[in-house]
């Protein structure tokens, strides 16, 4: 294979040499599917070895065009020099020493940094982990800790994780629940929106859980895999007045929607509300495993032994995480501000020229989901993009999402927004066989994506 740093000037993207999946892809899915976990999602046979900026190089010399980010995460996208040279700086210092037992510098600095960016304002501390999910958990630990009391509040179709709290307050599928049983007490759900907001006051604490023995309300200000799903502008400031109103703590779950994503640092930044708590994972630290639940100072009141986490705040993942919050600062916020606009206004045409396909374009940032008819029809456009070399991913029943790396450029949001009306228009003419291809190759009957 040929230098990827050479590619650009000698080969458009995306370029498809070996019609997907290529041999050397069906090789390997077979050789994964006989050691790996079969719980594992995935969502269609892409192998992927190298990748730079918003461009991946599958097994088969293939280049694809990638609005997934891998889910979100590549925000900076793939071979960024400042990244890569954080990675060698802290790496010949000082790879791991565990921050739980000892005073690591470089995990210090980033709390503090957290602190600074986040929505909270006044003081606030920080506790780093590994992942979203943990810092989920985190969250929960901390809440009914400084609050004592023992109730959670969470959405239909949130995503927050598959660990035992996480996936109880998980309520995308059901299927992320069966099996599992008993979850974690004293966990209810309300519908997203101010018809939740209803329910909440009117059925909730008005016949199941007293208000006053809820510790906090956990929700994601732009649902994820429930299906790129904004709430009403006035759900927001209601929440945040229930919650004041009843001593009840509300945790932001940032995890897909903050680092910049939306075009502002964090999504509830969107309707100027301030949360007690804010998880974060994914694009925070631009691929390397890192989340933290940064809280108000007095909040995080526990004391040694309550929490803690052997890797969590790895130096190495720290380290990306500063430059990540560098980058999104001095330039990537603002572009996917703009290359989301860009996209919108490209692809809302779609809902005209199919409409009875196409039933909503939507987002913010870099954040955009296309509703479809059906999870068929999702499917179906999923996997004519993949064959033409563009990565996307379902979310939800029926939604199609793009998360592209922060990078992206306005040609590259020109190339999507063309691939992606060639496959709504092949899925338009032709949807079952479609469907029947991406089924075909798929090993299992129910390949999805989380997160």
């Amino acid at each position: 294979m040929t230098d990827l740093a050479e590619r650009p000037a000698i080969r458009t993207v995306p370029d498809i040499r070996v019609p997907l999946p290529g041999p050397k892809a069906r090789k390997h899915v077979a050789f994964d599917h006989e050691f790996t976990s079969p719980s594992l999602p995935r969502a269609y046979p892409l192998v992927p070895v190298r990748g730079t900026g918003s461009t991946v190089e599958d097994i088969d010399g293939n280049l694809l065009l990638d609005f997934t980010a891998g889910i979100a995460v590549s925000s900076t996208g793939y071979n960024h020099p400042r990244i890569t040279a954080a990675v060698e700086r802290q790496a010949r210092d000082l790879i791991h020493f565990s921050a739980s037992d000892f005073y690591l510098p470089v995990y210090a600095e980033l709390a503090a940094k957290l602190a600074q960016i986040s929505p909270i304002k006044g003081p606030a501390r920080t506790f780093i982990g590994n992942s979203g999910a943990e810092a989920i958990e985190a969250a929960i630990k901390l809440a009914r800790f400084a609050t004592g009391r023992q109730y959670l509040v969470g959405f239909l179709g949130g995503f927050h994780g598959r660990t035992y709290g996480a996936v109880t307050l998980t309520a995308s599928k059901a299927k992320y629940h069966a099996g599992f049983g008993p979850l974690l007490p004293g966990v209810y759900h309300v519908p997203f929106g101010s018809a939740g907001l209803d329910e909440l006051e009117q059925r909730v604490f008005k016949r199941l859980i007293p208000a006053n023995e809820v510790a906090a309300i956990v929700v994601e200000p732009i649902q994820g895999e429930g299906g790129y799903v904004i709430p009403d502008d006035a759900f927001f400031p209601r929440l945040r007045k229930i919650c004041d109103d009843n001593g009840i703590l509300l945790i932001a779950d940032e995890v897909q929607s903050g680092a910049g994503r939306t075009g502002k640092m964090w999504a509830i930044d969107h309707w100027g509300v301030q949360p007690d708590m804010v998880a974060t994972a994914k694009g925070i630290a631009s691929g390397m495993p890192l989340g933290a639940v940064i809280a108000r100072a007095d909040l995080m009141s526990w004391s040694k032994g309550h929490h803690g986490s052997t890797f969590g705040g790895n130096a190495v993942s720290c380290a990306v995480a500063l430059e990540t919050i560098k980058l999104l600062e001095e330039s990537l916020i603002d572009n996917a501000g703009a290359r989301g606009e860009q996209a919108l206004a490209g692809l809302r045409p779609l809902t005209m020229q199919y409409p009875a396909l196409v039933k909503d374009v939507r987002g913010k940032g870099l954040m955009i989901g296309l509703e479809f008819d059906n999870g068929e029809t999702a499917e179906a456009v999923q996997w004519a993009c993949f064959v033409r070399g563009l990565l996307v991913l379902e979310a939800g029943e029926n939604v199609v999402r793009l998360c592209p790396p922060l990078v992206v450029t306005a040609d590259e949001i020109d190339t999507c927004v063309r691939i992606l009306g060639e496959a709504v228009a092949t899925v338009a003419k032709a949807p079952k066989s479609t469907y029947d291809e991406s089924r075909r190759w798929m090993s299992i009957d129910d390949g999805e994506v989380d997160g």
